[in-house]
């Protein structure tokens, strides 16, 4: 959940170092191309309180989209084999169910840390009767790292990642030569990374990291036309911003 999100009534997030709502992330330079991942640097504010309502939601919803413990085998966690899509940070799942209903060929996992975000998406895609939305709530870093197996996804979808817009923060944006070398391993041959963002200065940090790590097609255009236009792309065309679409297909390596 990015900082200027919306909690549902009762869930509060608690306060702590978060950048201001609309500013934009300050210019790429120095180290940031050849970061490092390392213990302990986050790319989300592990910062919340749950309603009742949404620990009623994680218990009686969530057990239904899980996935089973250790690797992810598509034949079993989903019954089936076919193209497997990955969305890191669904907030409230929006753009995961509309791809859902869309595409019911493929299974689509929605990676997102904050509980009170994946409580609501669980209740719209209850709602919504999609079959092939699978939910993990947690961190995308280790869950590829550990569990997703090389060259076993079709797509990745990065849509409005948290913009950390100072400098300080730059270590914390998603798109980095460690996350891009990741997802490149976890990628089909082909494979496609879709990254969306309304802050003109993090398209140019993302489009910079891609070019600097070198195996990526990478084409500015129409933005997908199953992905609804609410949440921070309607935020942000509201508050006269353009919204930046990446499609970013996977080099031979």
């Amino acid at each position: 959940m990015r900082p200027d999100d919306v909690p549902e009534t009762g869930d509060v997030p608690e306060t702590g170092e978060v950048p201001e709502p609309g500013e934009v992330p300050e210019p790429v330079r120095g180290p940031v191309l050849d970061h490092v991942a390392r213990e302990g640097v986050r790319t989300f504010t592990p910062r919340w309180r749950n309603s009742p309502l949404t620990d009623e939601r994680m218990t009686t919803l969530l057990p239904s989209r899980s996935l089973p413990d250790g690797p992810l085998v598509p034949e079993e966690a989903f019954g089936r084999v076919g193209p497997v899509v990955l969305e890191i940070g669904s907030g409230h799942g929006a753009a995961a169910i509309s791809f859902c209903r869309a595409h019911p060929e493929a299974d689509l996992v929605a990676v997102e840390v904050h509980v009170p975000g994946v409580a609501r998406m669980l209740a719209a895609a209850d709602a919504a009767g999609v079959s092939n939305l699978w939910v993990h709530p947690g961190d995308a870093m280790p869950f590829l790292t550990e569990r997703v197996a090389p060259q076993s996804l079709a797509a990745v979808h990065l849509f409005f990642p948290d913009p950390w817009p100072k400098q300080k923060h730059a270590k914390r944006r998603f798109v980095q030569q460690h996350s891009l070398e990741l997802i490149a391993s976890r990628l089909v041959p082909g494979g496609v990374l879709l990254i969306a963002t309304d802050i003109a200065a993090y398209a140019a940090h993302a489009t910079a990291q891609l070019a600097h790590h070198g195996r990526w097609d990478v084409v500015e255009g129409a933005r997908p036309p199953w992905r609804p236009d609410d949440g921070f792309e309607a935020k942000g065309v509201r508050a006269g911003r353009t919204v930046a679409e990446l499609t970013c297909t996977l080099r031979p390596a």
